[in-house]
């Protein structure tokens, strides 16, 4: 019996010990590392260079117009070099997007798969691009990626590179679980990985950064006929309490920082901004960078929460107010993670509802949600807490608009643009009927109808369903290039679509004749006359109320949809401070009676090739400040998922298919860069 006892007593005593043991081994696999001030100073303090290796000219355009050409592009596209998308399962590189962007194909190779794989390419080649990779985890990847590294077998590199994972996992969660090995980290850098002070880590992600500035040069077309170009950039990934407060960086040319700043050491998008600031702008090398907040949806109201209510000194709000106001002149109000412009229902906003507000929302538009009000939320990127009028881009305008009476900086004075997000490397691919996912996971019809996935450790949930295949960047500019597309980001010319290459115009003044829709340079007048989309409205004068030139024109492809409408949408803040919107139809006809057949994608209903008019504001009160922007919006037309119920044979046939819940029908659009009347 004793012995029993003993042999028990030992048996318990092991697996203790063995449990101890297990416990300080895991916590040495994933010990993370602060970056300390010392390595701050080290890595971070350097002013932007420019490499050798990049040409010192580059040819005249022969095609230059002095009265700005669309240039359609992709500002955010992820490849296998971020940890999120290797995780996923990505293996294409930088070159490959590229490729992909000029025009060519490119397979939808996960790694190690042999084979026949979905290959994808563009209606058209893209004008421009920027491949923003995530900063966080550069320098880890490729660590656990070098085959020659002493720690290359640590825990965390074998779970991202899938050679762990929870028994029984699906395919899914075995890519989520590789996902998280790196990005679940969020407090500091795994000392197994990084060393002692984090250097190591940061040392590769140098020579990442080098290699996507190198491949940025190699597809830059120097030549005279300048048919594409490519931008440095990467994204500044943070997030608080669960909400995303992501941002994409973009360099003017090649001077950039010898590091890029991740949200591992700047815990604040301010800090951020004055490191471009100090390391970038004031560098005296010709450097300058806007950033691009991005996915406002997933916030929870912090993208857009106004300085003025924030418990800091009048001083700082106002610094952190002018940073914002130089540096984020951009934001992007769609991609396949959901559209950012608007959402019905927030009680905190008044002017009744806007019906085409329900466009591609993750969190369904009749969801009985709790408005945050004047407050903060958390786990927007669960789709979990309230909702809040600072997560969407209209309603920062009129905060802005206060914030420039309350503490004389408005911090939300931006254009719009639209962009992908895409993590297999292929931004630009916008067409609905041909969409392979986003993420290399959601390539088959059977993965992309599937419902809510929740991503372990409360980091984001989601369904690929209630994605979409993103945006594309619009930028008015006389030549492609990086000086002239970089110039006309920088004020603001910009507008974004949801796919469709539709170019809109818009222009305002005081004194714009009624016809000069019937003008054949009326671009020519508008430039003359008005200010373009971004600018502030010259001094009003005698007028009585602003004028505005709104046009747009179709995409150019012989299947691009009609346009049904324009409409100009107005939003302000009354003198308590609340926020108020109107829309305004000003052109085309909602009412036209255009339809489309989901179960065939047949249109029927005319709808126009362009729309334009002169529209003035009917409710103009001049001691009110306001904010004003255009959306087109085309006749209706099928969503890919429409395509994919179309094109599956009946053993195969999701059976979201017939939840009348899921969206099949779209109205594609356009958003231009708003104009602003300040009342003072």
């Amino acid at each position: 019996m004793r012995t029993a006892i003993r042999v028990l007593l030992g048996s318990v005593a092991f697996l203790v010990l063995l449990a101890i043991g297990a416990y300080v081994w895991v916590q040495q696999q994933i010990q993370q590392v602060p970056t300390s001030a010392e390595i701050m100073q080290a890595w971070f303090t350097q002013p932007a260079v420019q490499p050798e290796y990049i040409a010192s000219s580059r040819a005249d355009c022969t095609d230059r117009n002095p009265l700005n050409n669309a240039y359609f592009g992709a500002l955010h596209v992820h490849t296998a070099v971020s940890a999120d998308a290797y995780g996923f399962g990505v293996s294409n590189q930088p070159d490959d997007f590229y490729r992909f962007a000029r025009g060519g194909e490119i397979e939808l190779r996960l790694q190690g798969e042999s084979g026949p794989v979905p290959t994808l390419q563009l209606d058209a080649p893209l004008d421009f691009a920027a491949i923003t990779d995530h900063a966080a985890n550069l320098g880890e990847q490729a660590l656990c990626l070098d085959p020659d590294f002493a720690n290359n077998n640590a825990l965390i590199c074998k779970v991202f590179r899938g050679e762990w994972s929870w028994p029984g996992a699906s395919e899914r969660m075995r890519g989520l679980t590789r996902m998280l090995a790196l990005i679940g980290l969020q407090q500091g850098r795994p000392e197994i990985l990084c060393g002692a002070d984090g250097a190591r880590c940061l040392e590769r992600a140098t020579h990442m950064w080098d290699l996507n500035q190198r491949a940025a040069e190699r597809w830059y077309d120097r030549s005279e006929h300048c048919q594409f170009t490519s931008f440095v950039g990467y994204e500044y990934t943070l997030a608080e309490q669960g909400s995303n407060l992501h941002r994409n960086v973009i360099f003017k040319n090649a001077f950039v920082p010898p590091t890029p700043l991740s949200s591992r050491e700047a815990k604040q998008a301010e800090s951020m901004l004055q490191w471009l600031e100090d390391y970038c702008v004031n560098s005296g090398t010709g450097c300058d960078a806007i950033s691009i907040p991005h996915n406002g949806n997933w916030s929870s109201g912090r993208m857009f929460y106004p300085y003025s209510m924030q418990k800091i000194p009048l001083a700082e709000q106002r610094r952190r107010a002018a940073l914002r106001a130089n540096y984020e002149v951009l934001v992007e109000t769609m991609q396949v993670k959901g559209d950012s412009e608007c959402r019905n229902g927030l009680s905190s906003v008044l002017g009744g509802a806007d019906e085409l507000c329900d466009f591609e929302k993750l969190r369904p538009p009749e969801e009985d949600f709790e408005d945050c009000g004047e407050q903060v939320g958390s786990g927007g990127m669960r789709l979990a807490g309230c909702l809040s009028q600072y997560s969407y881009s209209r309603y920062a305008l009129a905060a802005g608009l206060e914030e420039r009476q309350k503490i004389g900086v408005n911090p939300f004075k931006f254009g719009i643009i639209a962009a992908t997000d895409s993590h297999n490397a292929t931004g630009g691919a916008v067409a609905e009927d041909n969409y392979l996912g986003a993420t290399g996971m959601d390539r088959s019809v059977a993965s992309r109808t599937g419902e809510a996935v929740e991503v372990p450790g409360g980091i984001a949930k989601g369904s690929t369903i209630h994605y979409n295949p993103g945006g594309i960047a619009g930028v008015y500019a006389p030549e492609n290039t990086r000086e002239a597309l970089f110039a006309a980001m920088r004020r603001r010319e910009t507008f974004g679509t949801s796919g469709p290459r539709i170019e809109p115009r818009f222009f305002g003044g005081w004194n714009l004749k009624q016809n000069l829709c019937d003008q054949t340079d009326r671009v020519a007048q508008a430039y003359q006359q008005a200010v373009p989309m971004g600018s502030d409205l010259p001094p009003r004068g005698q007028a009585a109320a602003p004028a505005f030139l709104v046009s747009a024109r179709k995409a150019p492809n012989e299947s691009a949809t009609d346009l049904q409408r324009l409409q100009v949408v107005k939003v302000w803040s009354d003198q308590q401070g609340q926020t108020h919107q109107a829309v305004f139809d000003v052109a085309g006809d909602r009412n036209n009676g255009a339809t489309v057949n989901t179960s065939t994608c047949e249109r029927s209903g005319s709808g126009a090739s362009e729309l334009c008019t002169v529209w003035r504001d009917p409710r103009f009160d001049p001691t009110v400040s306001a904010a004003y922007y255009v959306r087109a919006v085309e006749n209706p037309s099928c969503r890919w998922l429409a395509y994919d119920c179309m094109n599956a044979d009946a053993s195969s046939r999701p059976a979201t298919c017939d939840n009348p819940e899921h969206r099949k029908s779209i109205q594609e659009r356009a958003w231009t860069s708003p104009i602003w009347y300040n009342a003072d």
